[in-house]
């Protein structure tokens, strides 16, 4: 519904129709705000009024120069589709080249060193070396984003499926396999957690359940106890481990999107660059060119 202010039709438009999340929404208002600031109306802003932001944004960092004129982008499309402008101000843009920083990598035998430690310490059946185990099977084995895996209500653990209900970013559900591994250390989590409401990792803070930074420090204080430097792991480190070494496994970049929750393929297309050694040299074994030359 469009209201005299186009700036609150677009962040409805935002939420009902592209489910965006309140943080984004946020991001988009400030956004605009801020280019407001500096060119008046920004719904009638023109051309050389956008010119001036290049000049206003000089100091801000590539990826939040490309983040800000991508929502003046999405607005102005808005604003064309909706009949409230004819024109299209969004080509004088600055348009910073960015590229997207490969992520941290943790190898096979970091990972092997860290789920040794956490099964040690879970042979005691204390309820948190297990909660720490179940944990660390969801990040790596199921590749969960930080906030996904903290939230998890208690209902997202079927009893008969090796599957696990995951809401994602913007809303979006998608179904997350488990392995036998994931599975076996959930059921005795379960069979420890106390009932403390919905969640699956209870907690008595104000969100109901385990927070982000409390899982962030978690895994701190295991990589340390492992033997491995503790800048060397987070939640999202172990999300790109369990993409990395699928791709290195050999799964489809389409499928291995799906698993991680994009809704664009670019996003998921830096794993390729991660894998880049072993996908030469799967070409220089698979290509017919190569069995030709070794023939030569």
């Amino acid at each position: 519904m469009i209201t005299s202010d186009p700036v609150a039709s677009f962040l409805a438009m935002l939420a009902a129709e592209r489910g965006a999340a309140v943080n984004t929404i946020a991001a988009y208002r400030r956004d605009l705000e801020g280019a407001e600031e500096i060119v008046g109306d920004v719904a009638a802003a023109s051309p050389e009024d956008l010119g001036k932001l290049g000049a206003a944004w000089s100091a801000l960092a590539p990826s939040s120069l490309a983040r800000k004129c991508s929502a003046l982008r999405q607005f102005y499309a808005f604003l064309q589709d909706e009949g409230l402008r004819e024109d299209d101000p969004s080509p004088a843009l600055p348009r910073p080249r960015t590229r997207r920083p490969l992520p941290k990598l943790l190898g096979h035998g970091d990972v092997d060193a860290l789920f040794a430690r956490a099964e040690a310490e879970a042979e005691s059946d204390k309820p948190e070396a297990v909660r720490m185990l179940a944990l660390l099977e969801l990040l790596y084995g199921s590749g969960l984003r930080a906030t996904e895996l903290v939230s998890l209500p208690l209902n997202s653990v079927p009893r008969d499926a090796p599957f696990l209900h995951v809401t994602g970013k913007g809303g979006q559900q998608r179904l997350v396999p488990v392995s036998t591994r994931a599975k076996q250390a959930l059921s005795r989590w379960l069979d420890l957690r106390v009932d403390g409401g919905k969640h699956l990792f209870p907690s008595r803070g104000k969100s109901g359940h385990l927070t982000r930074v409390r899982l962030f420090q978690m895994l701190k204080d295991l990589a340390l106890r492992a033997g491995l430097a503790p800048e060397k792991v987070s939640p999202h480190v172990l999300r790109h481990a369990f993409a990395t070494h699928l791709l290195e496994g050999g799964a489809d970049l389409r499928v291995l999107q799906t698993l991680l929750g994009h809704a664009d393929i670019s996003t998921t297309q830096i794993y390729t660059h991660v894998d880049a050694a072993r996908l030469v040299a799967l070409v220089n074994a698979r290509h017919p060119l190569a069995a030709h030359r070794s023939r030569d």
